[in-house]
């Protein structure tokens, strides 16, 4: 039971914030000038919030087969550490390029659990 409440939980978060930052993509203008900031065109803003929406419903959703899960974790790992690297590499304040590992922590959890509660 335990496992369960802290696999939903992490992934709970993950997936909140993943269709809250899509959600941010399309509507904020902020976020769009962010994205010109650190150097990304603009059809990657919305490529990247597509898929933020179809990754947060390919983890929530328990029918999704396994192989497509771990394809979603990764996409998700994957722009967790490339968000690290281009706020770094924009000279952005440590406290906003520390976030995304903080959600990679989040996701490793969840990922961690995942694999105990199926098991």
């Amino acid at each position: 039971m335990k496992n369960k409440i802290i696999y939903w939980a992490t992934t709970g978060i993950i997936s909140a914030m993943m269709v809250f930052s899509a959600y941010g993509y399309f509507t904020n203008p902020n976020m769009k000038a962010a994205f010109v900031h650190l150097g990304f065109p603009d059809y990657f803003r919305i490529e990247l919030g597509v898929l933020k929406v179809l990754g947060a419903l390919v983890l929530i959703f328990p029918m999704v087969s396994d192989k497509i899960k771990s394809f979603a974790y990764f996409g998700f790992a994957l722009t967790f550490v490339s968000a690290f690297i281009a706020h770094m590499a924009s000279g952005d304040a440590i406290s906003v390029a520390v976030a995304p590992i903080i959600f990679l922590v989040i996701l490793s959890v969840s990922y961690i659990f995942y694999n105990k509660v199926k098991a």
